[in-house]
Order: structure tokens, then C-alpha cells, then sequence
């Protein structure tokens, strides 16, 4: 049986630059919704899911593209700001696939782990948009 001791940890530095470099890709749902709560001007939030999906619940101010909708144009629209893609959660590559997209595209881009699926476990609420009914 292996152990976690059996290959010893990188030099601190190898360390530093490893999870350095995630954080510069990465971020999580806590960071997410107080970035949106005291800085909501510096993000824009993309929900990379199908419009069904993001009508039945996303993060609140979340924009829905879907990455094969992604434009440089549409997206410039937004100015000078961090885009952070999200999905279903961990099972779900829709945001790699979004965060990878935009950065072809030339902006910045982070991923935010865990998606719709933690957004819910860190008790953070979900929008939805409600079908209008005829009166």
C-alpha cells in the first residue's frame, strides 16, 4: 500500500511556484462571492452551461455563455475585467473548456472550482429566472 510519505514533497520553492501557478488559474466560490459582494465592477462571472441550466439556477449576476458562443467582441464588451468561468462542478469541464476559450481569445480568465455544485455547499444561493406566465 502506498503512503503520502513515499515521495517526498518538492523543494519549498518548486512549491511556491506550483501552487502559485494554480491560484493564478484558480479560484474558489468563497473568493467568488466576496469579490461579487465588495468589488462586483472588477469580475464578470460566466456560466458556461446551456441556457436551460442557467435559467434553472446560477451564481447571481452570472452571464451565460456557453464556449462555443464566446467572442472577442462579446466579451471586450464587458472591459477591463477578470473573467471567472464556472459549471456543474468537479465532474463538469465546461469551465476549463470557457477559461481556456477566453484566454485564446487574450483575457483573463480564472476557473472557479467546485461550480453550481459548490456555490450550493458553501451555502451560497442560486438566481433563477422565472418563465414569465400569461395573465
Amino acid at each position: 500500500m502506498p503512503y503520502a510519505t513515499d515521495i517526498p514533497a518538492a523543494p519549498a520553492a518548486d512549491l511556491v511556484r506550483h501552487y502559485r501557478a494554480r491560484l493564478a488559474a484558480e479560484t474558489d466560490c468563497s473568493d467568488v462571492h466576496a469579490t461579487l459582494r465588495d468589488h462586483p465592477d472588477r469580475i464578470v462571472v460566466v456560466d458556461t452551461r446551456s441556457p436551460e441550466a442557467f435559467a434553472a439556477g446560477h451564481v447571481p449576476g452570472a452571464v451565460n455563455i456557453p464556449p462555443e458562443r464566446m467572442t472577442a467582441d462579446g466579451l471586450g464588451a464587458h472591459g477591463d475585467v477578470l473573467f471567472v468561468t464556472y459549471c456543474w462542478g468537479p465532474h463538469c469541464n465546461g469551465a476549463t473548456k470557457g477559461a481556456a476559450r477566453i484566454a485564446e481569445l487574450g483575457f483573463p480568465v480564472k476557473e472557479m472550482l467546485g461550480g453550481v455544485w459548490g456555490w450550493e455547499m458553501e451555502g451560497f444561493a442560486l438566481a433563477r429566472l422565472v418563465a414569465e406566465v400569461p395573465a
